[in-house]
């Protein structure tokens, strides 16, 4: 069931925590399509960061073991230190971003998902809490308002809304409105709506439409992102594995 990979909430507001097996053969290592978040990777010893991905990711090979978690869109950023927009379909070492001494000692006290989530919840304790502003936004975009109806309500201009969102998610409103609606799509055309239907109850005029979208913002069919469920944190770590996984604000060599 998607190559091994399982996940479960975690005790991080709006994070998610993940594993994936080593070992997976090739059909079993799936895309990772764009989703709006950012992850906190773990793979035998080594941190790494996951950006914003504004395409589909196809990692490579199976082998390593996996541990991520998943931070909700916008939250990734302050905990970091580093603006999304700079780690945007990338990934890179924590030691990119982050003097390599104290990433050294924190990872040393990881063997795992269950250590990693205790990780970012010590270190989302060190920072101030998610900017209720940044939620607000994400939480409209992704019930379906428009943009200038999100601007509105949060009291941002249509030039600010831009600005905070490179900052916070990586990429402008519109595009993580578009991201988000292509998720809640897939969604709930995986849960068994016809694609039709979901295509419209997401935000989508119809169905060739929400083709379209799935085409641009994936580079792949709407039968094709209608698969198997991609593994979108798992494949963003076996970027890393491949030296170019997620963010790259630092200068990092691992570009995606």
């Amino acid at each position: 069931m998607n190559g091994g990979y399982r996940e479960r909430p975690s005790r991080l507001p709006g994070a998610a925590v993940w594993t994936v097996p080593g070992g997976r053969a090739p059909q079993n290592v799936l895309p990772v399509l764009p989703d709006g978040c950012m992850d906190l990777l773990w793979r035998e010893g080594v941190l790494l960061v996951a950006g914003p991905d504004t395409r589909a990711y196809d990692p490579e090979g199976g082998a390593a073991a996996w541990a991520g978690v998943r931070f909700a869109p916008g939250d990734a950023p302050a905990l970091l230190g580093v603006p999304a927009h700079e780690l945007r379909d990338r990934r890179v070492l924590l030691a990119d971003l982050w003097p390599a001494p104290r990433v050294r000692r924190l990872a040393a006290g990881v063997t795992g998902a269950r250590e990693l989530e205790a990780l970012a919840l010590r270190l989302a304790a060190g920072v101030p809490p998610a900017d209720p502003l940044v939620r607000a936004v994400a939480a409209r975009l992704g019930a379906g308002w428009t943009v200038a109806a999100t601007a509105g309500a949060v009291g941002l201009s249509a030039r600010q809304l831009h600005r905070r969102s490179l900052d916070a998610f990586g990429y402008g409103p519109k595009t993580l409105a578009r991201i988000l609606r292509l998720q809640r799509a897939l969604g709930l055309a995986r849960g068994g709506t016809p694609p039709a239907e979901a295509a419209v109850v997401a935000g989508c005029a119809d169905q060739a439409h929400l083709s379209r979208e799935a085409r641009a913002l994936t580079g792949r069919t709407l039968t094709a992102c209608l698969g198997p469920p991609p593994l979108t944190a798992a494949a963003r770590h076996d970027a890393a594995s491949a030296k170019s996984w997620t963010p790259r604000p630092s200068g990092s060599s691992t570009t995606a």
